[in-house]
């Protein structure tokens, strides 16, 4: 489902990415500094390689031999970062609503479903400052599924959130990981989030992949 060539320049650090999995979850693990943000935003299309390719469930958003970069506007791949970046003048069901305004539909079907998925139902009507960090993250989760991704990329989704609010949002991650019909790209530092929600895992270190497996090894 990912098959990822990456290379890019950035500053002084090198990167030199290359990686395949079909896996539904995909986990790219290593130390901070390590390269995993950078892959992902090659991937959304935020960062340009200066070569490579990348292709995402027979898609192909990136050549860099046939000149090809697909718009981060014409891309359907989600990121969610670290901070929710929910609009905070809209309250939760509007900011969903807008992860359907992007995919060019009003809502419908599926709405409901990841609603309950996400445990949502009780937060429509409040905005973004009234909400624990973990109920902002399962928002922008919601909002980037409701967009109608091909692929959703979680950025450190739990890296703001301390235990207590990590320990409550994990389930709702693995609701997600097992109905989830779009490959996912989980990026971490931590082995006990790569071992509770991935299936393949893609080591990162300086720049280059280290290993790929279904562990951390």
């Amino acid at each position: 489902m990912f098959d990822v060539a990456v290379q890019k320049k950035l500053d002084d650090f090198s990167l030199d990415v290359r990686f395949a999995s079909k896996a539904p979850v995909t986990a790219l693990f290593g130390p901070s500094g390590s390269g995993k943000t950078s892959v992902a935003r090659a991937i959304s299309g935020l960062l340009r390689p200066e070569a490579g390719k990348i292709e995402i469930g027979g898609t192909l958003l990136f050549d860099s031999e046939r000149g090809l970069n697909i718009p981060v506007h014409r891309r359907k791949v989600r990121m969610v970062f670290q901070e929710s970046r929910l609009f905070p003048h809209l309250t939760v069901k509007q900011n969903l609503l807008y992860g359907r305004w992007l995919a060019g539909r009003r809502a419908g079907a599926g709405f409901g479903g990841i609603v309950d998925m996400l445990g949502l139902a009780d937060l429509l009507s409040r905005r973004p400052r009234t909400l624990s960090g973990g109920e902002r993250q399962r928002v922008a989760i919601g909002r980037a599924l409701l967009a109608d991704p091909d692929a959703l990329l979680l950025d450190e989704p739990l890296a703001s959130l301390d235990r207590a609010r990590k320990q409550e949002i994990f389930p709702y991650l693995e609701k997600l990981v097992a109905s989830a019909k779009v490959p996912i790209l989980y990026i971490s530092h931590l082995p006990e989030e790569i071992e509770r929600l991935a299936q393949a895992v893609v080591v990162l270190d300086q720049g280059r992949v280290k290993s790929v497996g279904p562990g951390i090894g």
